[in-house]
């Protein structure tokens, strides 16, 4: 993945109020020159999103006690590894079940008797019902929080220091979107799950499959037209 030395400036620096130096590279289309140095308004949003990857589940707090009341089976059902699905998000925080929720309610219709319709892209997910299915299948949920996980780690959310391409053009895209993260979770999960039925994969090869699908969205977020994560090409697998 290309980085970006913090020395590093297109054509001459642009200096902005008193002696900050503006970091950029070029590229084609209407973000000719994405900067490294924050907007006010993607480093707010920035912050938020940190925020929300240090939030840890809590039983103490009321806002994640609702969350135990849902303790059944029916978590198991849904790809979680036990009947306590606090136990399985834990390594990627809340933010984790955050983004589940966002991508469930964000694409699954319900009808007019309020019952989920299954010809969804999450109801598909989670019913696994595109594509000849391995024996020994991903766990639904648990794989979720590994893809949140992964994108934190590719968009080089959790480091002070380090800066990349993607990173730069993602926060573009968070300045226009609040929601942008979410979003991109709900991309990768199915452009995951895309990956895992081409290689025809099981359980044993996840990681695998998390890699190349690590390495499609990187593809994708670096295209001179994509601007928005609704450009890009898998997104449309969403519908």
């Amino acid at each position: 993945m290309p980085y970006i030395r913090d020395d590093v400036t297109c054509g001459t620096p642009t200096w902005i109020g008193k002696g900050l130096i503006c970091h950029c590279f070029k590229r084609k289309g209407p973000y000719q020159r994405i900067c490294i140095t924050l907007t006010p308004l993607q480093e707010e949003r920035l912050n938020r999103l940190k925020h929300r990857m240090k939030i840890y589940f809590d039983p103490s707090r009321s806002d994640h006690q609702e969350l135990q009341a849902l303790v059944s089976e029916q978590w198991k059902e849904m790809g979680w590894q036990g009947r306590d699905p606090s136990t399985d998000f834990r390594g990627a925080g809340f933010m984790s079940l955050e983004n589940l929720l966002f991508f469930a309610k964000t694409f699954s219709v319900r009808s007019l008797s309020g019952a989920l319709l299954s010809n969804t892209s999450f109801q598909r997910l989670v019913k696994k019902q595109c594509g000849k299915r391995a024996t020994w299948e991903y766990p639904f949920a648990v794989a979720g929080v590994n893809i949140t996980f992964m994108l934190i780690q590719m968009l080089d959310l959790d480091s002070l220091k380090r800066r990349t391409f993607v990173r730069a053009v993602f926060l573009q895209m968070l300045a226009d979107n609040q929601w942008a993260f979410d979003l991109l979770y709900c991309v990768a999960f199915v452009v995951m799950d895309k990956q895992w039925l081409e290689k025809n994969a099981t359980y044993m090869e996840f990681n695998d499959v998390l890699r190349s699908t690590q390495t499609q969205l990187e593809k994708e977020l670096l295209m001179d037209e994509i601007h928005r994560i609704e450009d890009m090409p898998s997104y449309n697998l969403l519908c």
